[in-house]
């Protein structure tokens, strides 16, 4: 039983955090310890919690039971070392980068990712001094790694792209990271499960468990994931963060300190200390209950968007479709090989009209939503380029996929005939 299935991973993981409140009996669901700050016996036992000389609780932003344990649930389930949870997607991803960039370091990164991160990455990053990068996915590997400078501290990237459905191919990109020495960081957000990026090379995931994690549409929050492949002790000089003494934590060298969990453990002590991107342990609490029927809930937003993609296809008002999981998809082969069938519940397609016609298209629909987010198990749609990609350039965004006419809907997990019905009966009057 030491490896367990994903199955029960999802429904089970956090159980040996309840054996701290079996005195009078164990508690059958996680505990909610709603608590700011812990108290403790003595001095020395407090100042050892601070000092980093032995684990223990201190102060809900350096750590909380509630969220460690969810954090745990989520390594096992990606097969990684350790993790922690954090307050947003974004704050994932910009906690990644403040952790491992200083001022004068550079960031290789695929063009193919979500409009916000760009915007994290060129802009406010720009300003603390982090250049970036940008490849295309289908980019030749000799192309890439001609990117790569000696300043270059990391590799990002998604593994499966929003909203254009462009499928990373991770052998391409794991081979420059390994021969550069450095790590390949990928956000597997809307992949969770159907992707397992440990396995094909990823050092570190990050997700925005707002979306499939949570699978409601009412919980914020974000994840980090180091697989314990990269050599944070090997490479300390590469990363000073890690390798060097730290003066805000007396002096501790981290990757001496804490060897292969050097990199998480730098994270919550140095960038999430001073930015306090933290979750409240009650959202924790649901997460981890909602993370129980994620397996369930990705195998039927699977099996509804081929079922809605390969309608879509058939339809004489639609232009095109995109989803890799259909078998004349650009990447299809790609998805096959990374990606459990499936891959997840996103479609993107254009109508025929163009611009004009998507507006009518959208008033004409039922139930489904017209809502600027995805993963949750309501059926919703959107026009990416007028949201996600609202303050980026407009050339920049098509060459990514970002077509004027495209449309994304996020499939839920609505009976697929009602789904199905609501799309016909909308297209049917344009």
């Amino acid at each position: 039983m030491d490896k367990k299935n994903i199955d029960t991973i999802c429904v089970r993981g956090a159980d040996n955090a309840r054996d701290n409140f079996s005195k009078y009996g164990t508690p059958r669901q996680l505990p909610i310890i709603q608590s700011t700050s812990f108290t403790h016996d003595t001095i020395e036992q407090q100042n050892g919690i601070i000092d980093l000389k032995h684990e223990g609780y201190l102060y809900t932003r350096f750590g909380n039971p509630t969220n460690d344990a969810v954090a745990e649930k989520i390594a096992k389930l990606d097969g990684g070392i350790s993790a922690v949870l954090v307050s947003s997607g974004q704050s994932a991803n910009f906690l990644v980068f403040l952790t491992l960039c200083n001022p004068g370091d550079h960031i290789l990164c695929s063009s193919a990712i979500y409009g916000e991160t760009i915007n994290l990455l060129d802009y406010t990053l720009k300003r603390f001094g982090v250049t970036t990068t940008y490849f295309h996915p289908d980019d030749p590997s000799e192309k890439i790694a001609k990117l790569v400078k000696k300043n270059t501290k990391l590799i990002f990237a998604e593994s499966l792209s929003n909203p254009a459905l462009i499928v990373l191919d991770y052998d391409k990109i794991s081979k420059i990271a390994k021969k550069n020495y450095i790590p390949l960081v990928i956000d597997n957000s809307i992949t969770p499960i159907t992707c397992k990026p440990f396995k094909h090379g990823a050092d570190i995931i990050t997700y925005s468990t707002s979306k499939y994690m949570d699978g409601s549409a009412s919980i914020m929050g974000g994840a980090i994931v180091d697989s314990g492949n990269f050599d944070w002790v090997k490479h300390a000089s590469k990363y000073p963060n890690l390798g060097d003494p730290d003066p805000s934590n007396k002096g501790v060298k981290f990757t001496q300190r804490f060897g292969s969990d050097a990199f998480i453990r730098k994270l919550v002590h140095g960038s999430i200390r001073d930015f306090g991107c933290v979750p409240s342990p009650i959202n924790s609490f649901f997460l981890n209950t909602h993370l129980e029927s994620l397996h369930v809930r990705m195998q039927r937003h699977c099996e509804n968007s081929i079922k809605v993609a390969k309608f879509l296809d058939q339809h004489k008002s639609v232009n095109w479709v995109n989803h890799p999981m259909l078998e004349d998809d650009k990447y299809n082969k790609l998805a096959h090989k990374y990606m459990s069938e499936g891959s997840n519940g996103l479609v993107s397609f254009g109508i025929k009209g163009g611009v004009e016609k998507l507006s009518e298209f959208i008033k004409n629909l039922k139930f489904i939503s017209y809502v600027s987010h995805m993963g949750d198990a309501r059926t919703c749609i959107l026009h990416p380029l007028g949201t996600v990609g609202e303050n980026i350039d407009r050339e920049r965004l098509r060459s990514l996929g970002f077509d004027e006419d495209l449309i994304r809907i996020t499939v839920g997990l609505e009976n697929i005939d009602d789904i199905l019905a609501d799309l016909s009966q909308a297209l049917d009057k344009i």
